[in-house]
């Protein structure tokens, strides 16, 4: 089974683009799903995350309080590198595991939309790594727009992930969507066909 990396900072657009795989019918594996899949108590991703940052980013009812936890690791890179070292071998597990069920099942082809796939190494079990790349105030907007936070934290969440080089450096194929829709699409047309897909 062909293995396709989706990668991109935040807001650029790679659900649109996996929106497009999966309407081909290709299985589109979202790891920050799979991720929140995870932080369900009890659960030792949580566990994790509770020893290395402390009480204070859990909920009275035991749960993970997102916003608390964003607060701490979108200011100061150090702490956001801990917070990947700390969950992301819970996540990668969980992939493969989903991808060996998804092969298992007579699947050629699958998709994995991972914003730290090239900080995680996985995308050197990758065939293909495509990343989407966007300007960084469209993707504030975006952020803003999805996740109905101030702007102040948008652009910490922008300000805090890789620059367009990281991921020109670590991709096959690079996908910008400035905006318009249309264009994205028929760059996206033009890339599967590229791909076979």
């Amino acid at each position: 089974m062909k293995i396709i990396g989706v990668t991109g900072p935040t807001g650029s657009g790679k659900s649109l683009f996996c929106d497009y795989l999966s309407e081909q019918g290709i299985p589109v594996i979202d790891a920050d799903e799979v991720y929140h899949g995870l932080l369900v108590p009890p659960s030792p991703c949580l566990y994790a995350l509770r020893r290395v940052f402390g009480d204070g980013i859990l909920r009275p009812d035991g749960t993970l309080d997102r916003t608390a936890l964003s607060d701490i690791v979108f200011h100061d890179e150090k702490k956001l590198s801990l917070l990947n070292d700390t969950v992301l071998g819970f996540v990668l597990d969980r992939i493969r595991a989903m991808l060996n069920e998804l092969a298992a099942r007579g699947h050629t082809h699958a998709a994995v939309d991972a914003p730290t796939l090239i900080e995680s190494g996985f995308h050197r079990e990758c065939d293909t790594v495509i990343s989407i790349l966007s300007p960084a105030e469209l993707r504030v907007e975006r952020i803003i727009a999805r996740d109905h936070i101030t702007r102040e934290r948008a652009e910490a969440r922008v300000h805090a992930q890789k620059g367009d080089d990281f991921y020109k450096e670590h991709s096959h194929y690079v996908l910008t969507n400035s905006g318009d829709p249309h264009e994205f699409f028929k760059k996206i047309n033009e890339l599967t066909k590229d791909l076979s897909l």
